[in-house]
């Protein structure tokens, strides 16, 4: 799973960084620029939920260790 995360996590990256180079910064919501914007903020809330994924497993498993101790 962590391996899965990881590589989620790149590839949102790699999508926000492809998408940057499309944008038209002149005309930032018309044609192909549009749709890169609209991808980037899909690969921005993949990267949030992949963070707050990473969050949670660390607080689960120092929980588990507190109950183990």
């Amino acid at each position: 799973m962590k391996i899965f995360r990881l590589i989620l996590g790149l590839l949102a990256l790699l999508l926000i960084v492809f998408n940057v180079t499309k944008l038209d910064y002149e005309n930032p919501f018309e044609g192909d620029s549009m749709v890169a914007v609209i991808c980037i903020v899909a690969a921005l809330c993949a990267l949030l939920l992949v963070l707050i994924l990473n969050t949670s497993k660390r607080i689960q498993q120092k929980l588990k260790e507190k109950k183990d101790v």
